[in-house]
């Protein structure tokens, strides 16, 4: 599991993304204009599992082969991290699949909703002729 930060000129977003095997999850949550690190912390031990839970969609992302790494070979790769682009493409695509299925989701209830209204207003017609 790996939650990055970032600031996207408005609001501080934190990036979830928890991989499975082959599936990676990612889910987006906005804190207000700079967390302190309680804020951080609390969001880590409370929400942040619920939140991860109920992301459905899931991308594929190829197996790495482990193998043991040189230690300043790591330190230089972490420096590497931190001054690339906090996003990888694979949590960019899985948030976007659960955006699109939330998405689809809406419209069926909205379809719904606006159907049991339609046949609510027919009914007081009828009743009131």
């Amino acid at each position: 599991m790996k939650l990055t930060f970032f600031y996207d000129g408005q609001f501080w977003i934190g990036v979830v993304e928890q991989k499975e095997g082959e599936a990676l999850k990612a889910v987006r949550y906005v804190f207000r204009p700079e967390p302190k690190d309680d804020e951080v912390l609390a969001f880590a031990n409370g929400p942040m599992l619920s939140i991860l839970n109920k992301c459905r969609k899931t991308t594929a992302v190829p197996l790495e082969m482990k193998k043991r790494k040189n230690p300043k070979r790591l330190q230089r790769e972490a420096a590497k991290e931190m001054k690339t682009r906090p996003l990888s493409t694979y949590a960019q695509t899985a948030l976007q699949l659960e955006l699109e299925h939330r998405k689809k989701e809406r419209k069926v209830l909205r379809k719904e909703l606006s159907r049991s209204s339609h046949q609510a207003k027919k009914r007081v017609k009828a009743f009131k002729k």
